[in-house]
């Protein structure tokens, strides 16, 4: 295994992208239950409304649904690529312009495949993934082993909770475990009575945060979203709640959660070593085997 994982660093060690701007926004949460997933699809689609070359990449690996919330019917996934099944290109569906999905496998080979020939076409077949701007990763809930290779590989992290006590005891576990790797964390309040709780909650964990993290680290508050009945009335019928409810508060919400993390991340340097691309993403995923 070990003779495998060495094969596998050496030929992501030589595969080359020319792409420098992709942006990959990891979103996670500390436990189950707290509206990840369905706050991962809204902001891929707003950021495609706002005219970003967008894509969702379904890495919840054992629980993978993302094409069910978007209501499209994935026969094959990222797994079948790795197997040499399909292509990259026929798994990829389009939701709408400027918005594809990466389906991602409901089991937990996708980081245990290892045929060396099949991954380097693999990697090769990414470069039809360089012109995008935004790859939102709908990781796993908590911070199994899996969960934290996507964290690390990932450009930013957002971690995603509820007002609910061991929603916020899990979520503040994933920031600590980031924080081994990642020098700033986002966060999103979900289900929360108005901006006040959201803000409350939000500045007691930072204030522990800031008690048991190196000062080097930086906790940052993306914005929250109440608790809205349309919201998990648009998930039952499978429709994008932003579209469904355009004129909600929840949308105005999801709408200023966007703008900061766009302002945020077009203000921030970046770190020039990383390849920026789906296969630069897949280098990082790799090379921490």
């Amino acid at each position: 295994m070990q003779n495998q994982a060495n094969k596998l660093k050496n030929i992501v060690a030589s595969s080359n992208s020319s792409n420098p701007k992709t942006k990959f926004i990891a979103i996670t949460s500390g436990k189950g239950g707290v509206g990840k997933s369905t706050i991962s699809v809204n902001m891929a689609v707003l950021l495609a409304e706002y005219g970003y070359k967008t894509a969702l990449f379904d890495a919840d690996i054992g629980l993978a649904n993302l094409d069910v919330l978007l209501n499209v019917r994935c026969s094959k996934n990222i797994l079948n690529v790795l197997k040499g099944e399909c292509s990259l290109d026929e798994i990829i569906a389009p939701i709408q312009k400027n918005l594809i999905l990466i389906p991602g496998d409901s089991g937990d080979e996708i980081l245990k495949y290892s045929d060396q020939f099949i991954y380097e076409r693999f990697m090769e077949e990414t470069a039809s993934l360089n012109d995008l701007d935004y790859i939102i990763v709908d990781t796993g809930a908590g911070i199994g082993e899996n969960t934290r290779l996507f964290l690390n590989a990932a450009d930013e992290v957002v971690v995603v909770t509820i007002p609910d006590p061991a929603a916020i005891t899990d979520a503040y576990a994933t920031i600590k475990i980031t924080s081994t790797f990642k020098d700033e964390v986002f966060m999103i309040l979900n289900m929360v009575k108005n901006a006040n709780e959201a803000k409350i909650i939000f500045d007691k964990i930072n204030k522990v945060a800031q008690n048991n993290i190196p000062n080097n680290f930086k906790l940052s508050l993306l914005g929250n979203i109440p608790n809205d009945k349309n919201i998990a009335k648009s998930i039952r019928s499978r429709t994008i709640y932003v579209q469904e409810y355009p004129s909600s508060l929840s949308t105005v919400d999801f709408k200023e959660i966007i703008k900061k993390l766009i302002y945020k991340l077009e203000h921030k340097v970046l770190d020039n070593t990383k390849e920026s691309s789906f296969s630069g993403f897949f280098k990082r995923l790799m090379e921490q085997f």
